[in-house]
């Protein structure tokens, strides 16, 4: 049951982080494409990435605290489901070369952070 708690306060956290950020992101850039949850999504594969590389090297957390920050807080900040959403949206919308662009850009990028992250906490932290 501890457990569940620690992953819940941390869901919470990057479920509101999520709908603020992406909003904000939204608000700066425009709403005619998503990209709040795609900054987001890389965001959070950034920041995934820098804790993986972390936890190898200097920080072991308890696995209570591993729970709240991977699962419960990046599992929430990022989104899948939204992110399919979106390209489902955009398809319905005609705009086929900018949803192929979002996923292109999405799974790229993300991928890519994640990359970045491990090679910078790699270098700071050795």
């Amino acid at each position: 049951m501890k457990m569940i708690v620690y992953i819940a306060a941390g869901g919470a956290f990057g479920a509101v982080a999520r709908y603020l950020l992406a909003g904000q992101i939204g608000h700066w850039l425009g709403h005619g494409f998503p990209w709040g949850i795609m900054l987001v999504n890389i965001l959070g594969s950034f920041i995934l990435g820098a804790l993986v590389e972390t936890f190898a090297i200097v920080w072991s957390p308890s696995q209570e605290l591993r729970a709240l920050i991977v699962v419960g807080a990046l599992g929430a900040f990022t989104t899948f489901s939204t992110f399919s959403m979106d390209v489902v949206f955009l398809c319905s919308k005609g705009q086929m070369l900018q949803a192929a662009l979002y996923i292109g850009s999405s799974v790229a990028f993300a991928v890519l952070a994640f990359f970045l992250a491990l090679h910078l906490m790699r270098m700071v932290l050795t």
